[in-house]
């Protein structure tokens, strides 16, 4: 079966769950598999090119399921063939680097996620690390990479040249803030991109951000050439700072506020 693969990194992605956001916090958090579908199929529809997503399981919690993973990935290429898919290995302190890198093999996904530091948490690059790498982009699997923090751009610049693969182009997302309260500060996108002029690579990157604060995360990157990613993961508000009624909704909301074409 073939994928939509897009050369560069979409400029607006969705993240309509995320490992957190329950049914009680939004009725339209997509937990199941028709359910996300159904919102991928819409959020396409209001602008967003890419899609990542996390599947659940029967009690809505976040797991790295690769046979529920595979059901997904076919269900959303027959809804939305033109839409880029993304899996997420995310590790939430419950799977192990090991665990990543398995899902990763028996998912074989059109586009994963790797957070540079749940893989690499004591910092050291071992052979399996190189070995996943290699093996992501012979296959040309769409990797992007989470940096959590500037300093992760240092590791992920090392793993690169280790496994001998061009850093011009490398798809990341820098994440602005956090879930537990950490404020997103639109100064902070400064940082990692002088953390990339350090290691000498031009990223194609993109930024995710959280509640409140959001919205003036997302204009700042759009503003320095960047691209969003944006959905029920990190925030539920409008720029308005009103309760979206939906992903879909603040994907049409914020691709006008922003002028994305």
């Amino acid at each position: 079966m073939s994928f939509y693969l897009p050369s560069k990194l979409p400029t607006l992605m969705v993240a309509p769950n995320g490992v957190r956001p329950m049914k009680k916090d939004h009725p339209k958090v997509p937990i199941t598999i028709d359910e996300i579908v159904e919102t991928a199929k819409l959020s396409y529809e209001a602008g967003a090119e890419a899609i990542h997503f996390h599947i659940r399981d029967e009690n809505g919690l976040h797991v790295l399921d690769f046979k529920k993973c595979s059901e997904a990935i076919l269900k959303l290429n027959l809804k939305v063939p033109k839409m880029h898919l993304q899996v997420t290995t995310e590790a939430i302190k419950k799977y192990s680097p090991a665990e990543m890198r398995e899902y990763a093999y028996n998912v074989s996904p059109p586009g994963i996620s790797i957070a540079v530091r749940e893989l690499l948490p004591t910092r050291t690059i071992t052979d399996e690390d190189i070995k996943l790498y290699k093996y992501l982009f012979k296959n040309n699997t769409k990797v992007q990479h989470i940096c959590h923090e500037p300093e992760d751009i240092d590791l992920l610049s090392e793993i690169l040249e280790k496994a001998y693969i061009e850093k011009d182009g490398t798809w990341c997302l820098f994440v602005i803030g956090h879930y537990t309260g950490k404020i997103s500060d639109p100064n902070k996108i400064s940082l990692y991109l002088e953390r990339l002029e350090k290691n000498k690579f031009n990223a194609d990157w993109a930024i995710c951000a959280f509640d409140k604060e959001e919205f003036s995360c997302l204009k700042e990157a759009i503003k320095l050439g960047g691209k969003i990613r944006v959905g029920f993961e990190n925030s539920l508000m409008l720029p308005n700072g009103e309760m979206a009624p939906d992903n879909e909704t603040k994907i049409k909301i914020i691709k006008e506020e922003l002028n994305i074409n």
